[in-house]
Parts: structure tokens; sequence; C-alpha cells
């Protein structure tokens, strides 16, 4: 039977895109793999302000380690809350966790927290400049790190260790991540009244397998803007894979999306019952098929349909200096 083989990638809002850029290549050291505009219907493409989308990973754009933002100055600021993925969480090597506190800890613009423990690893706890929460945690991955940013190879982010949700009912939740693949292998009641719930899926990669529940009482709303997460995508192997978990969410009472080609995998959407946005999204073609490994995220890269007209979508777009 079909399922997911962790997560694709995580996309979130973010308000100016240089400073995007500073800080997801200039602080935590990812390569910026691809440099697009949102992928929207070519009619309605200039209605509104022309977005850019940043991918961000290691050197290849693995899938379990790409962390993408649509970033615009209209973007209202949001509130990281209840119905919603609220945090995302990468990989690090075991002895690397002083020096990730000392170098962000070294950076006005980073909101760190308290190292803190999570099913027996290490948890550093931060915010991006927007407010975006993000985590390090300790653990063993087989992403390859990036080597030439800014972090030692030694040290470097080894994809994602897995993302946080908060569900109003965990119980539903659960229900759409076991029909996924995924299974519940740990419980952890925290001082705060809050509980955690982990799931791993099954015979997945070893990167980005986690889904944490985290449900807390008194906690407040999500509302979307800059700094949320607009949805978490989860990986399958092709489109056949993906027309088949289409059908069992369907059987099962959600209403996905018919498929649709962003360039660099084909995506189905469907929001879970928390209203959660989830995305299905194929490993293929992936972000080496239109640009060759040495010159990724260099060049801005447009969908077929916009592509002809470059010069009109460059004037609606901020400059940027990348890496």
């Amino acid at each position: 039977m079909s399922h997911v083989s962790g997560i694709h990638h995580v996309t979130a809002y973010a308000h100016d895109p240089q400073e995007n850029i500073d800080f997801y290549t200039g602080v935590l050291g990812l390569r910026l793999v691809k440099q697009t505009v949102l992928f929207n219907n070519p009619s309605k493409v200039f209605r509104g302000p022309t977005m850019y989308h940043f991918y961000y990973a290691d050197g290849t754009g693995t899938p379990g380690s790409v962390i993408t933002f649509k970033p615009h100055h209209s973007i209202q600021k949001g509130e990281v809350g209840r119905g919603q993925a609220t945090a995302t969480a990468f990989t690090i090597p075991d002895g690397s966790v002083d020096y990730w506190v000392d170098r962000l800890d070294g950076f006005d613009e980073v909101s760190l927290y308290p190292v803190t423990e999570r099913f027996g690893r290490t948890v550093i706890q931060f915010q991006d400049h927007d407010g975006q929460p993000l985590e390090l945690i300790t653990g063993e991955s087989d992403v390859e790190p990036w080597e030439e940013g800014p972090v030692p190879a030694e040290h470097a982010l080894r994809g994602f260790h897995g993302v946080t949700i908060q569900p109003h009912n965990p119980r539903l939740t659960a229900e759409v991540l076991e029909l996924m693949g995924y299974q519940r292998i740990d419980t952890e009641p925290t001082p705060q009244d809050g509980d955690w719930m982990r799931y791993r899926v099954e015979d997945g990669a070893n990167h980005g397998e986690y889904i944490d529940l985290y449900t807390e009482p008194n906690m407040h709303e999500g509302s979307w803007g800059y700094g949320t997460v607009h949805h978490v995508a989860f990986r399958v192997a092709d489109d056949d894979q993906q027309m088949a978990l289409r059908q069992r969410l369907r059987d099962a009472g959600h209403r996905p999306t018919s498929m649709k080609d962003r360039n660099y995998f084909h995506s189905i959407y469907f929001r879970e019952p928390n209203g959660v946005n989830f995305e299905i999204a194929t490993d293929p073609p992936g972000f080496l098929h239109d640009e060759p490994v040495e010159e990724l995220g260099e060049t801005l890269m447009l969908p077929p349909f916009l592509r002809d007209r470059r010069e009109e979508v460059e004037e609606t777009l901020a400059d940027i200096t990348t890496p």
C-alpha cells in the first residue's frame, strides 16, 4: 500500500526577500537552491503583487531538506498558534549544540531560548528575524551537509528532523497521519500541562521522518502571515503513488485537489480536519532539471508560462543580492 516517506518540504511566509536570503544562507548556512516566483494561473499572476518563491536546502535540494518562503512586503504579520504547523526542526550532529548556541546568540535578529530536551534529544529553540519558530535537534541523518556556506561542514544542518503541529483535536490529525503511513512511537507530558505525541513514518528516509503533535489547552489561535508556516509537504516517490494516496484520502472523506505541476515536483493539497494545509509532493523531477548543480539558485527561474514575460516579471520584483 502506497504511503508517504517523510517530509518533502515546508513552505512559510516571510516579509523582506533580502532579509530572508541573508538569514537562511548567512545565519543557518543553507544553500539557496532555487529562486523563482509563485506559480499562479497565468491569467491571475499580475492581478496582485508578484512574489518571489525561494527554496533553501542542502547542496542539491534533497527532498526532506527543503524549506521554502514566499516573501513580500505586502504580507501581514502572522501569529503562531493552534491550528498550525508551529515549528520546523532541522537535524544537527550530537556534538554541535554548543557551536549553534554560540552562533545563534551572536545574531541580534535571533530570539534564542534555553536549550531543552524532547524524547531524549537535545533541542535548540529559536525564532528567525520574522518570528518564525525553528528548532535544531540532535540526531542521525543521511543528508550530506552543504559545505560551501558559512557554517563548517561538521556542524552544518542535515535536513529536517521533523515538524511540530498544534491541532485543535490531535486525534483527528493523528488519523490523517496514520492514513498516510505514520505510526505513533512515543508520548511525553510537559511541566506546562501540554502533551507531545511523536509520529514516525514507516520505512521512510533517515531524515524528515517525524511529526510531533503538541497540545496546550490555553494556546491561542494562529493567524496566517509572515513568520508562520503555509503548508507542510510530504513526499512520495512518483505520480502513481501520489494518485493512489489521493484516492485513499478521498475514500476517507478528505478533499485533495487535482495534481498541480510545480515544475520541480507534482503536488496535491488538502486541509486536514484541524485546518492545517498538507501537500503531497513527488520526488521527481527535482531541482536539477533546469539548472546545473554548480549554478543552483543563481538565476531567477520562471515556469514555462512566464518565460516569455521575463522582463515584465522582473520589473515587479524587489532587487536582491544572492550568495
